[in-house]
């Protein structure tokens, strides 16, 4: 795009020269003419028929000397054939005595005599300019200008004013300089435009170059990705053999357990090939705003949620600091929207959000400044997939009905536990493997991370979490682990069920999304005979209802806890709480003037059938 500007910039300065050079050539042209030496034969000056005549008169009287300039020849009479100083001008009209080619005369004072200087009405401007300079003995190439008694500029034209010999004109020669300056301006003006296209083909083939080895190193960056994919396929595939062989010396028999972690029969797939969802450039506006909580969720597709988690990494220095293959992040964020179902809220969308709140939480809080890079990568993954797979009905339906998860991991947790074993299956794919550069020890320290956050968005242990954060909250020690781990338990919680933290109109919709899974669940159980918790049940919640007290009990305490330890978050996210707990109690007001005014008028109702 700039290369093109460039050039187009160049292409018209390049015409303004050109023009500039016509008309400087044009008057170097008219000057030129004058660049004989005094005295040598003026050229002939003719216009159809007619002729110029020059006559040299002197104050002493002598006999005057005339130039007759004629159509091919020119010669000096002399003295003697002039009978004296005042002679009839001979008009040539070669056959033609209109009197439109009578003559015009005027008078010259050159060096105190007075000079006589008769030229044709169709003589051009430059003639009459070389016959001024040769008659006041002035190089042709010198720019001249006439003027009157009373110093007044006289124009050399054809209709210029006829004078007496006692109002001379006088010709003055005008600074050359002028015209030195002209081309000095010419020089400069090509010696820029020269410049600019000698840059302008220099950064097109530069661009060019780039594009090239950009292209060529994105090629080569695929190929070796696809190299380090077979080679980790190879080596899991080694290592089962290993474990087959070992097995079968040893007589025991190798049992691997196949679970099938969907109940719809969705598996995680490993993607060998190059993923290919396009590759979206994200504007400055967008990268400012993934940084706030007041960004909207709801305008970006699945695509560009993936690239913007993509950039998420990126931008936090988690690539280069677990040096996780480029490739091999993109074919696991795809293995992770695959995994999320399309429930009315527990869905890729609001892994995003959770994400981007997270992210966003990174940089308010600053905590590139207080934790450590393996702790912020913990904190992202753990946000990633914090809710894999999610059936959409809650602990409490799987414990009640006694599904396959709850008896699974007893009854403790199973959502979150089913979550966890979800997300290192999809990372045990060498494909997918974002840790695969990563040692034992330090893979170790992450598994066990990222399994302590998200088994800590069980609502069922959130009394228990907060307590403790509020016990190291007023001496919290940044160097102190145990203190480090309560920190991160507790943003993965805010940023679980941070919704109402932004604007209303984004946070509205998640409520609708919300309440929808909540009536699918408590249908579900009425139709099973089980317990309905009245929070989800379609005939007793409403919207106001739902919000106020979870607002009020649970997020504002936990947000205001948090705020103890970064003071920065209580204008961008605990007053948002305020107004919107302020938002819904007027609500519910309005909810409860509506029912009390029905109930009025139902009552009215029955009274005046009792009296007919």
């Amino acid at each position: 795009m700039c290369v093109c500007v460039c050039v187009c910039v160049c292409v018209c300065v390049c015409v303004c020269v050109c023009v500039c050079v016509c008309l400087i050539l044009c008057t170097s042209a008219c000057e030129s003419a004058a660049s004989r030496a005094p005295g040598t034969s003026p050229p002939v000056l003719r216009r159809g028929r007619e002729a110029a005549s020059l006559t040299l008169c002197s104050h002493a009287g002598r006999r005057p000397v005339e130039l007759q300039f004629i159509q091919k020849s020119c010669r000096q009479v002399r003295p003697s054939e002039f009978p004296g100083c005042v002679r009839e001008e001979r008009e040539v009209n070669m056959g033609s005595s209109s009197s439109s080619y009578a003559p015009r005369t005027i008078y010259l004072d050159v060096d105190g005599k007075v000079q006589k200087v008769v030229f044709s009405r169709h003589c051009s401007p430059c003639d009459i300019k070389e016959l001024l300079c040769s008659s006041s003995n002035i190089p042709r190439n010198t720019a001249i200008m006439v003027v009157d008694p009373e110093g007044a500029l006289v124009s050399i034209d054809p209709t210029m004013p006829t004078n007496s010999p006692n109002s001379l004109y006088k010709v003055i020669p005008v600074s050359t300089g002028q015209l030195g300056d002209k081309e000095d301006i010419f020089q400069n003006v090509l010696s820029q435009v020269a410049e600019q296209f000698s840059r302008a083909f220099r950064i097109n083939e530069l661009k060019t170059e780039v594009t090239n080895r950009l292209a060529m190193l994105e090629k080569r960056v695929e190929l070796e990705g696809l190299k380090v994919v077979e080679i980790e396929k190879c080596k899991n595939d080694l290592k089962k053999l290993r474990d087959e062989m070992t097995s079968r010396g040893g007589g025991r028999v190798n049992c691997p357990c196949k679970y099938n972690f969907s109940d719809d029969g969705k598996k995680v797939t490993p993607r060998r090939d190059v993923p290919n969802y396009p590759k979206y450039t994200l504007s400055q506006e967008t990268v400012e705003a993934l940084k706030k909580p007041t960004f909207d969720v709801w305008h970006w597709e699945h695509n560009e949620m993936l690239s913007c988690l993509e950039y998420m990494y990126h931008d936090l220095g988690l690539v280069k600091e677990f040096n996780m293959n480029p490739i091999t992040l993109k074919r696991w964020l795809l293995a992770i929207q695959e995994n999320y179902r399309n429930n009315p809220f527990h869905n890729f969308r609001h892994c995003f959000c959770v994400s981007q709140m997270m992210y966003g939480m990174i940089h308010l809080c600053n905590l590139q400044e207080k934790l450590t890079l393996t702790d912020m990568g913990i904190l992202m993954t753990a946000a990633v997939c914090h809710d894999l797979d999610h059936p959409g009905y809650n602990n409490t339906y799987q414990i009640n009905a006694r599904t396959e998860l709850a008896v699974r991991y007893n009854d403790i947790s199973p959502l979150e536990n089913h979550h966890c074993a979800v997300a290192f299956q999809i990372l045990s794919l060498p494909e997918c493997n974002i840790f695969a550069n990563v040692d034992l020890e330090a893979f170790k320290q992450i598994r066990q991370g990222i399994i302590t956050l998200i088994l800590a968005t069980d609502m069922a242990r959130h009394g228990e979490i907060l307590d403790s954060f509020k016990q190291k909250v007023d001496n919290f020690d940044f160097t102190n682990e145990e203190h480090v781990t309560c920190l991160k338990m507790v943003l993965i919680k805010c940023c679980d069920i941070s919704n109402e933290v932004r604007p209303t109109e984004v946070a509205e919709p998640w409520v609708d999304c919300l309440l929808e899974e909540y009536f699918m669940q408590s249908d579900r159980e009425k139709s099973e005979g089980l317990p309905v918790a009245p929070f989800m049940d379609r005939d007793k919640v409403t919207k106001p209802t739902a919000q106020i007290g979870f607002i009020k009990f649970v997020l504002i305490p936990m947000f205001e806890t948090v705020m103890k330890l970064f003071p920065q978050i209580e204008e961008i996210m605990v007053q948002p709480l305020r107004d919107s707990r302020d938002h819904y109690e007027e609500l519910k007001q309005i909810d409860d003037a509506m029912t009390e005014a029905q109930k009025k008028k139902t009552e009215n109702m029955s009274l005046g059938g009792k009296k007919k």
